[in-house]
């Protein structure tokens, strides 16, 4: 009997959501047809009731949610009436800009801009349909029968303690041995990093990244107001000569990297070159900032300069975006304890508390048998999508310089040295994101180079695409 009320009021419910929706639905049909113009008052709730034959209560609440969403204005002994004149609508002001420069921004306002069903294989995360989405919604169902202050209230400055001690757990994994009190959660990996360049960098000071490394990086460094050199990186990390000669030339305070599998190349660090930027970061009195965020796609953790370090000089950043959910943002940041009071006294500036509600939800996926399956079937996944991707880019002539062991980015030269970013643009008119290899590069020596992600290419245009891009 339950159950039946149960159903039956379910049933009631999402007819009274289909009603406030056919209502809405109306107003705005005339708002668009013009037969309600700005500043016009609509009927009242009674006439509109009798003439829509629909309760009271269902265009109250219709007209509450066009007041939430700006379509109408509410004056309180007066009624409802439309909103003042929006702008008019252009097409051209959704898509990407086809004439915006090639630089450090191109490919991420590229990727966001484009409509969802569009190619992107030149972004830099998994597909939704990816993520584990049944997952997240069991965390979110047990989120909203939480505590008021866990929906309301602002987070400690660290964050929560559960989810700093979990990671503090999975770091130990990686043979990271640090303690919870040691972590400070962010609302991103990129919030991470800008914290930890606000205090050790001034403008004007040296900044040592990748060559090729993650554009965000290049962005975010401009930001600062600093100036940018990078090492060339191979199979095995930096090249280590290289680095030394830039250590000794310049001196730079930080070095940026990504350990784990890097970004763009796929690269695993070798143990005999992390020990040997360690001497010099020694040496030289360097600082390595260590982005970790593709952690969860390794089958077998590779070396890490925060493990080889203790994180002395080294400090690990990583986040939730790339296997959970892009939508979530949560980050954190590992580090030596005397830096901690100062890196929570920049967040509490910048961000005041932090978005605790994520840190709750990151910490209920995480906790839960599902994840770790999810990632077992992720890892599957790429691992297929990479045979497939890259017999599909051989097979238009397109070579990745090595074979990644995991992860989800092809690091490829195009033949006879064509233009990376001419062929960008090209694609770009026919609706496809693509990542040429100088947006990844300081010196601008990859122009012939691209990075590929191969979950973003089981669409077989995606070949079609790129075949006819570099044809014309």
């Amino acid at each position: 009997m339950q159950l039946e009320e149960s159903r039956t009021d379910g049933a009631r419910s999402q007819k009274s959501v289909t009603r406030v929706g056919m209502v809405m639905e109306t107003i705005r049909g005339r708002i668009a047809a013009r037969s309600l113009t700005p500043g016009a008052k609509l009927p009242s709730v009674r006439a509109l009731a009798a003439s829509l034959h629909v309760s009271t209560s269902t265009v109250v609440e219709a007209y509450e949610r066009l007041v939430a969403e700006g379509a109408i204005s509410s004056r309180p002994g007066s009624g409802f009436y439309v909103a003042g004149q929006a702008a008019p609508f252009s097409p051209a002001q959704v898509g990407p800009r086809l004439d915006r420069a090639i630089d450090p921004f191109w490919v991420s306002r590229q990727s966001l801009d484009v409509a969802a069903d569009d190619l992107k294989p030149g972004c830099g995360w998994l597909p939704p349909s990816w993520l584990p989405q049944d997952g997240l919604r069991k965390a979110l169902r047990g989120l909203s029968r939480a505590d008021a202050s866990v929906l309301a209230d602002y987070g400690s400055p660290l964050g929560l303690v559960a989810l700093r001690q979990l990671i503090a757990r999975r770091l130990c994994d990686h043979t990271v041995d640090v303690s919870p009190d040691r972590i400070m959660l962010t609302d991103s990996g990129t919030q991470a990093i800008d914290l930890v360049c606000r205090l050790l960098l001034a403008p004007g000071d040296t900044v040592l990244v990748d060559d090729p490394c993650y554009f965000n990086f290049h962005a975010l460094l401009r930001a600062h107001r600093v100036k940018i050199l990078g090492a060339p990186y191979g199979a095995g990390g930096p090249d280590v000569d290289a680095f030394a000669q830039i250590l000794a030339a310049h001196r730079p305070k930080l070095y940026i990297t990504n350990s784990g599998i890097h970004n763009p190349t796929g690269a695993i660090l070798s143990p005999v070159v992390a020990h040997r930027v360690l001497k010099l970061a020694e040496q030289f009195d360097l600082t390595i900032v260590e982005d970790d965020i593709f952690a969860d796609f390794e089958r077998i953790a590779a070396p890490r300069l925060s493990a080889f370090d203790g994180l002395d000089r080294v400090v690990q950043i990583g986040s939730f975006s790339k296997t959970l959910s892009a939508s979530i943002r949560c980050g954190f940041i590992a580090t030596r304890r005397e830096w901690l009071e100062d890196l929570v006294d920049l967040k509490i500036a910048t961000s005041f508390a932090g978005a605790s509600l994520n840190a709750e939800l990151v910490h209920a996926v995480l906790r839960d048998g599902g994840y770790r399956k999810h990632l077992d079937t992720l890892r599957a996944r790429l691992a297929r999508a990479m045979a497939e991707a890259t017999c599909g880019l051989k097979a238009i002539g397109i070579e990745p310089l090595l074979q990644p062991q995991a992860g989800m980015f092809l690091w490829c030269r195009l033949p006879d040295d064509e233009d990376a970013a001419h062929v960008a643009r090209r694609a770009l008119e026919q609706g496809m994101v693509l990542a040429p290899g100088n947006v990844f590069s300081v010196s601008q020596t990859a122009g012939n180079m691209m990075r590929f992600n191969v979950s973003q290419m089981t669409d077989p245009r995606v070949f079609a695409g790129l075949e006819a891009a570099m044809r014309r």
